[in-house]
């Protein structure tokens, strides 16, 4: 089994394409500088487990992974079903982007908590 850190996300609170960038910022401490939109967000979570990048204040363990466990997905998805299909894809594109040159393992993957 691979070593992993689990971070909770209620994602009651987005309400929007702002919300939804606060509420990740926020729990996983994006860098000031942080874009607000989701290349950033694809940017920020390829480095889960490079600190020294400084792109997330919450990191995966060495040769693990971030398990995000989003709460109320079911209402999330029927409330912004826009945002929560760009959530999915993007955190695929995460994966994807690290894999792409075969040298970087997965490193986020996604807990629904219906």
């Amino acid at each position: 089994m691979l070593p992993y850190k689990k971070v909770t996300i209620d994602l009651r609170g987005i309400t929007d394409t702002a919300s939804f960038h606060a509420v990740f910022a926020e729990t996983l401490g994006f860098p000031y500088f942080y874009g607000n939109n989701m290349d950033a967000w694809v940017d920020c979570l390829t480095s889960l487990d490079m600190p020294a990048h400084g792109m997330t204040s919450v990191h995966a363990p060495q040769d693990g992974v971030l398990v995000l466990e989003l709460e109320q997905v079911k209402e999330f998805r029927k409330r912004c079903p826009e945002i929560y299909a760009d959530l999915i894809e993007c955190s695929a594109f995460v994966n994807w982007r690290r894999m792409e040159d075969g040298e970087e393992p997965p490193v986020l993957v996604l807990s629904f908590d219906e």
